[in-house]
């Protein structure tokens, strides 16, 4: 099919990736934990969209440019650090309310919580080169159809991590209940300090592993 083999390895693969914990699933748990179920799942599909940007660019050969070039991947990464390190900024400078029963946790916009999703993905270059490593793999070398092959395989990869990035974001909203029910439980850690940790994570191991 579309010159693809060994597909059911590659969703084996694919499944244990997701599984591996990374810096999408420490922005969703800031996300899911600071602000609620929508918002890390909207923080959540948007991750995979990006995921979707990076199938695309995989297939059509835009990522082989941050494969070659040391100077263009260097630069993403950066950008993708400055933003994730900028939102935790935002985040410890917010005003900490209490989280209470009665708290509407969506009062960060669900559109806002998606695009924030989308570009801490997107411009992460590793998920870039992560495709164009991988997939080729799992492609013949003579197949005709070798974009459709890339659109299948990334997709299925993308689907994947969906399904656990969700489970995420709704594993821990679940936290996020129990310090409602619990409001002194470790309240210096609830909040925007919470996602405000995610983010400056994220970002710091992006530069630091250029060091």
């Amino acid at each position: 099919m579309l010159g693809i083999h060994d597909y059911w390895l590659f969703v084996a693969m694919g499944v244990l990736l997701n599984l591996t914990p990374g810096q999408d699933t420490l922005y969703i748990l800031g996300s899911s934990i600071a602000h609620g179920r929508r918002i890390g799942v909207a923080s959540a599909l948007g991750i995979s969209a990006g995921c979707v940007v990076h199938t695309l660019a995989a297939a059509l050969g835009l990522s082989a440019i941050l494969a070659t070039s040391a100077t263009a991947f260097i630069a993403v990464k950066l950008m993708g650090a400055a933003y994730l390190i900028y939102l935790g900024i935002r985040a410890l400078t917010a005003r900490a309310d209490p989280i209470s029963a009665s708290q509407h946790p969506a009062a960060t916009p669900l559109g806002l919580a998606f695009r924030r999703g989308l570009l801490t993905n997107v411009l992460n270059p590793k998920v870039a080169l992560f495709f164009l490593a991988l997939l080729p793999q799992f492609i013949d070398s003579d197949s005709p159809t070798k974009v459709g092959a890339f659109l299948g395989l990334g997709l299925t990869f993308v689907a994947t991590g969906t399904a656990w990035c969700l489970f995420l974001a709704v594993a821990a909203s679940h936290i996020r209940g129990f310090f409602v029910e619990h409001p002194r439980a470790l309240t210096h850690l609830l909040g925007p300090a919470a996602c405000c940790s995610s983010f400056l994570v994220c970002g710091w191991r992006r530069v630091s592993d250029d060091a």
